[in-house]
């Protein structure tokens, strides 16, 4: 079982709830939780959460991601991802440390960020993790 993220808890910034859609890019401050639908682009600077009802049809980059609903797209994170048992990723994913859980469901690539990618990855401000010029 995953060990729980005490880090940031209380401190969730925003909540798009079961039964909201939204398009387009969005960037945040903060923790993030997503119990609806996005499609686009999420940018935030803290833990994106997807809910088991929340839906992601888009790239998202943070500093840590919990997939327990479904994503469509490619995953960064500076930190971790976690995938929960009953979530779903079709996407590849960067990241320095992954979590995957028994039942979860991964099709894609996965690309482990060590001290030295991370460095150049600081230092390349026209690229992101997966390689895709911006």
């Amino acid at each position: 079982m995953a060990e729980k993220d005490t880090k940031h808890e209380g401190k969730l910034g925003t909540i798009i709830g079961k039964g909201t859609k939204i398009e387009g890019t969005i960037t945040v401050e903060g923790s993030t939780r997503i119990d609806g639908y996005v499609s686009g682009k999420l940018i935030s600077n803290d833990v994106v959460t997807i809910g088991t009802n929340g839906e992601v049809n888009a790239e998202v980059k943070a500093s840590s991601i919990i997939v327990g609903g479904r994503v469509k797209g490619n995953l960064e994170a500076s930190e971790k991802i976690e995938i929960h048992a009953k979530a779903e990723l079709r996407g590849d994913l960067v990241a320095k440390s992954l979590l995957i859980e028994h039942g979860a469901i991964f099709h894609g690539s996965s690309n482990m960020l060590g001290e030295s990618t991370l460095k150049s990855v600081k230092s390349a401000p026209n690229q992101n993790i997966l390689g895709n010029k911006k």
